[in-house]
Order: structure tokens, then C-alpha cells, then sequence
């Protein structure tokens, strides 16, 4: 379930055009590879985000295999005029024609994983990667093959757990790249301060030929790109507007390879005795009541709560618990934890009602359900594996109406092991669904990020449907 609405209007098309006129990037060049495996989580994510490439690929000579794991027979819940079981074979016969559209020697497969469920059988979809990738590496030295597949980020559960399986392959699979489409992200991102990776994106120029076959694979997916029926429920999942996104002269991706075997290795989380020592010398930690910086960037966190009262609040990395005490005003229970001992002491006499406990993250995780979990000022002091974890155990301990707030500070720390914007990045990657709240400044970057049931303030209130 995503907390994006696609019968809304989402971004403008246009307003993207000028963000991607100015990311500077060299063309994907298709020769330098002897296979394409493009996975797509459900029927017409193959065409919006790769069917250029498709083509192209397979214009060029190259094997092009499309791995499809469900029949997207999810795609109209609350239709009163078809079935989930029409839906499928329906479906099913579109991709199969879109695919002819872009080039007859396409090849594909079909893994049957229940449309939205990935998360829990993505070993179906890794088994059937491996299965083709290893056949492809038979002999060995047989050339490079390169993978394309959703990314992480993109705002959809099937897409992440696609974009996660794929990427955890090519890291241990020798001559295999990655590039990663985004499909629903064009459509809820803001291209103003974007969580899509700018930096990281290349662009496949698509001639006019091309351009013409991908027009018409999407439009033989007419379940999505048409409504059903004029019933409410029925509506097209890809109207023109959004189909717009992705029928431009040329097709953009992220380049995932960086984030592998090409990437320097990472420093471990910082350490409990480097706190130690820091509290040692400051035992205040940072001027949290003091600066202006503090108390306003703590201000912001609050009002970025989409709820007035929580049930549950755990603060990770609480400090002195100048932020915990905040919250005590907006939590019935509020849980700290911080990675030294030290502050704790001066954090439990600054909000006597809260509880405190030692912790470091990701291990020493508390027991325990929240609807509000905070993570300000964390994040990149942990490494990008244990980030991971501690992101995995937030959305296991999470209420459906929960949400978890992050904020880091954007500047240098020679402390931290990465920084504010690449944990953001991280977070928007791996979270199933698309931020609520995303607030960027010069100094400080902060999101809210939603569980399934969340909605927005002003439709929790009733005031728009």
C-alpha cells in the first residue's frame, strides 16, 4: 500500500523538463553489454520505465529477457465490474502484446508472486534472477550483462523489494550492472528539492523510431491507460498526464553500479566510546537549549507531526533529552535511547515522565510498538549496513498509523560516516512509501515518513476526500 493517491494529479510533467535539461550525465551506451534481463513487478512497468531501452537493446542484436513477477491483478481494488482473476489474465495478454510492440524477439517469463506480495516471497524473484543470470555467465568470460529493474525508492512496495533483490545479485555477480527505473516517483517527487538522485541519473536518448513503439506498447496495456468502465473504480491507472513522464525523447535511470563494487569501503557506525569521550568533555553534548539553530530546527520537527497526540514515542539517539521532553507533550509514553550513558542522567531529570534506556543501534533494539519514532541527528553516524537494520527494525516495530520523523544536519561532521543528505536518500530508498512531509533547507534535511494507514492532515480531518 502507497500513501500516494495516482487518481491525484501529482507533479507536472513540465515541471521536470527543466530539472532534467540541467543533470549533466553521459548517454547509457547499449554496445558495451551482451544480454539485458529487465524485471518488472507488474505488467506496463517493463514499458514506462524501460520499453525505450527494450527496444533499443534489442535493435541492436542484444538477447533482451523480461522477468515479470506478478500479473498485477491488484491494480483496481474497488472495481464492481472486474475481477482480480480477469484482472490477471487480462493483463497478463497486454504485456505479452506491449512486448511485441517493442521488438518480437523480446523474450520473457512470468513468476506468478501475488500482486503487492514480493515482500513476502522476494526468494521467488532472487531464485529466478540468479537462475538466469548463472546461465548467462555459463561459460564463464561469456560477457557483461546488464539488469534493469524498479528503484528502491520509488514509492511503491513491489518496486522496492524488486530494486533490493536485484541490486543484492549484481553486487555478488560478477559482469553484471544495474540500472534502476523510477515509475511512480516522476509523479509524486518534487523536482524542487528531489529525492530521486540527480546526481546518479543517465539518460537513454531514444530516437523518434523507438519513441513510436514504446507509444504503442503502453497504449496495449488499455487496462491502465483506460478506465474499465465509468463506474467509480474503474479509473485508468496511467492517464495522459502521467503517461507524459515517460514518453519523452529519452528514458532516465539510476546508476546503481556506484553503490557496489565501485564504491570505496564504508567506515563502521561510530563508536560507543567516541560518544563516551565527547560527553566526557561536553556534558551538555550540543547547545540544544541554547542555540537558536536548535530550537528552531526542533520546532520544525514538531509541527512536522502530522498528528496532535501519539500513543508511543520512541526517540532514538535522545542525547540530554532536550527533544524528549517536547515530546512528552505530544506522547502518552515516551521511550529514549541513546548510545551513552552519560546524557541519559541529565535527559531523565529534564523530562522526569519518560523512560530512558541504553542502547546502541541497531542491535540493542527496545522491545516494544510505536506510532511516532524519531531519529534526529543519527543517521549518519551509523554505517550504511547497520542504517539498514535499524531501518528494517523501525518498520517492524511501527504501527500502521505510525510514522517515522527524520532529520540530519547537511553540512560537514568529521565524526559522522556519511551525512544528512545520503541518510535521507537511504531512508527514502528503502521505505515502502513515499514521504509525507520532505523539508529541505541549507542546514538541515527532514522527512516524514508514513506507515500504510497514514494519510494526509488536511483528508484525516475530512476536509478534502
Amino acid at each position: 500500500m502507497v500513501s500516494f493517491d495516482h487518481r491525484a494529479p501529482g507533479t507536472d510533467p513540465d515541471a521536470w523538463t527543466p530539472v532534467l535539461d540541467r543533470v549533466d550525465t553521459a548517454p547509457i551506451a547499449l554496445d558495451g553489454y551482451d544480454r539485458v534481463l529487465v524485471v518488472a513487478p507488474h505488467p506496463d512497468d517493463e514499458t514506462l520505465g524501460a520499453g525505450g531501452l527494450i527496444a533499443a537493446a534489442a535493435d541492436a542484436g542484444l538477447p533482451v529477457h523480461v522477468v515479470l513477477v506478478s500479473r498485477g491483478e491488484g491494480s483496481h481494488p474497488d472495481s464492481p465490474t472486474t475481477s482480480p482473476e480477469d484482472l490477471s489474465v487480462r493483463r497478463a495478454e497486454e504485456f505479452r502484446t506491449a512486448l511485441l510492440a517493442l521488438h518480437p524477439t523480446v523474450t520473457w517469463s512470468v513468476l506468478d508472486v501475488p500482486d503487492g506480495g514480493l515482500r513476502e516471497q522476494p526468494e521467488t524473484l532472487a531464485d529466478a534472477l540468479a537462475d538466469h543470470l548463472s546461465a548467462e555467465a555459463d561459460p564463464p568470460g561469456a560477457g557483461r550483462t546488464l539488469v534493469v529493474a524498479p528503484w528502491q525508492g520509488d514509492g511503491h512496495r513491489d518496486h522496492r523489494v524488486a530494486g533490493e533483490v536485484a541490486a543484492r545479485l549484481v553486487a555478488d555477480t560478477p559482469d553484471v550492472d544495474l540500472l534502476a527505473y523510477p515509475v511512480w516517483a516522476w509523479h509524486w517527487d518534487d523536482p524542487v528539492a528531489p529525492a530521486l538522485p540527480l546526481a546518479r541519473l543517465r539518460a537513454l536518448p531514444l530516437s523518434s523510431a523507438v519513441l513510436d513503439r514504446k507509444r504503442r506498447a503502453l497504449d496495449a496495456h488499455a487496462s491502465q491507460v483506460r478506465p474499465l468502465s465509468s463506474a467509480p473504480g474503474d479509473e485508468a491507472i496511467v492517464d495522459d498526464r502521467h503517461a507524459r513522464h515517460h514518453i519523452r525523447d529519452r528514458e532516465w535511470f539510476v546508476d546503481v553500479r556506484t553503490d557496489s563494487a565501485t564504491t570505496e569501503p564504508t567506515a563502521p557506525s561510530r563508536s560507543r566510546e567516541s560518544f563516551d569521550a565527547h560527553y566526557d568533555r561536553k556534558p551538555e553534548g550540543w547547545d540544544f537549549d541554547g542555540s537558536w539553530y536548535e530550537q528552531r530546527k526542533r520546532a520544525v520537527t514538531l509541527a512536522a507531526l502530522p498528528r496532535r497526540r501519539y500513543r508511543s514515542a520512541l526517540e532514538l539517539g535522545c542525547a540530554t533529552g532536550v527533544l524528549t521532553a517536547a515530546l512528552t507533550e505530544r506522547a502518552d509514553a515516551v521511550l529514549g535511547t541513546d548510545i551513552s550513558r552519560a546524557p541519559l542522567e541529565r535527559a531523565r531529570r529534564r523530562a522526569p515522565s519518560a523512560r530512558f534506556v541504553q542502547a546502541a543501534l541497531p542491535t540493542e533494539w527496545p522491545d516494544g510498538r510505536w506510532d511516532l519514532v524519531v531519529m534526529s541527528e543519527v543517521g549518519y553516524y551509523l554505517s550504511p549496513a547497520d542504517l539498514d537494520v535499524t531501518i528494517d527494525r523501525v518498520l517492524a516495530s511501527l504501527d500502521d498509523d505510525g510514522v517515522l520523523v527524520a532529520c540530519h544536519w547537511r553540512h560537514p561532521d568529521s565524526d559522522a560516516v556519511t551525512d544528512g543528505d545520503t541518510v535521507d536518500a537511504h531512508l527514502a530508498a528503502r521505505w515502502p512509501r513515499p514521504a509525507l512531509v520532505r523539508h529541505v533547507e541549507p542546514d538541515f534535511v527532514l522527512s516524514v515518513l508514513p506507515g500504510p494507514s497514514v494519510t494526509s492532515v488536511a483528508r484525516a480531518e475530512g476536509l478534502v476526500r
